[in-house]
């Protein structure tokens, strides 16, 4: 059983059905993932808290998952040195483009990766191919997973 810990964080209650999917991947691998409704404007204080403290608290990476011209996963990225790993949502007029430019135009010294519009399942498997970079069960967990992907012609 795996000691990771991931933090997914969303903007809106709305955002839950995407977001899960990042949290059942994990799961299928053994990662914890605490789910939480936290938006960078309306909850910018509990935001900051959170991840300032998130290393100590044992915290390996956030994914971050907002629509329109949103920015928590900048606000994230801005107060960690964790992986950050953005996942825009279709939403609003422009359906998830707004919210993939706001994602993916981080400032240099602040990176957080982006996955395509509604991508969390790929944010998952992202955070989980980092994590597998120095643990080789993980490693042989994903190995096998891709495997049955590519078998089952799974998109995610």
């Amino acid at each position: 059983m795996s000691t990771y810990k991931v933090a997914i964080l969303m903007g809106s209650p709305n955002d839950r059905p995407t977001m899960e999917k990042a949290a059942a991947t994990l799961t299928d691998f053994g990662i914890e993932a605490d789910v939480r409704v936290l938006s960078a404007h309306r909850n910018v204080a509990e935001v900051t808290a959170l991840v300032s403290t998130a290393r100590e608290e044992g915290y390996s990476a956030f994914i971050c998952g907002a629509g329109m011209a949103a920015h928590l996963a900048g606000v994230v990225a801005a107060h960690t040195t964790l992986p950050v790993v953005g996942v825009p949502l279709a939403s609003g007029a422009l359906n998830g483009v707004d919210a993939l430019y706001s994602t993916v135009q981080m400032p240099p010294g602040i990176p957080v990766a982006t996955v395509a519009v509604g991508g969390a399942v790929n944010a998952a498997l992202l955070v989980v191919q980092m994590l597998a970079v120095s643990d080789a069960g993980l490693a042989d967990a994903l190995a096998v997973d891709r495997e049955r992907r590519a078998a089952a012609n799974l998109a995610g």
